[in-house]
């Protein structure tokens, strides 16, 4: 699984020498990270920040779960979440957004989330 970068990066160049995998790199117009390298905060934090601070776990899979380690991203389950923000907050790479801030060129992600629910 892999973090994202989403398009409000600065291309301040802060993130790219910070990452422990050398998984940051300059894109064609902003910072991405390769998603075969992202560890998703691992030698930074001991779990992903958006999933430590969920009040009611609605992020998955978990470490726990079977398909943890089939799955390209994390998603958050629609019926669980309770829009309180915290995992907007916690993103060190800003992949997580409210349902009504969501960019326009990410919506095909909240599909992807409806269809991951979808299928369990």
């Amino acid at each position: 699984m892999a973090l994202m970068i989403t398009d409000e990066c600065i291309n301040c160049d802060v993130c790219e020498p910070e990452c422990p995998n050398a998984a940051i790199s300059q894109g064609p117009e902003i910072y991405v990270i390769d998603p075969a390298k992202c560890t998703e905060c691992v030698g930074h934090f001991d779990v992903p920040q958006c999933r430590e601070v969920c009040p009611v776990d609605c992020i998955h899979p978990t470490p726990d779960e079977p398909d943890y380690d089939k799955v390209e991203m994390l998603y958050i389950d629609p019926e669980e979440c309770i829009d309180c923000d915290a995992c907007v907050e916690a993103c060190p790479v800003d992949a997580c957004f409210a349902e009504d801030q969501l960019p326009d060129e990410w919506q095909k992600f909240a599909g992807i989330n409806v269809e991951y629910y979808a299928n369990r």
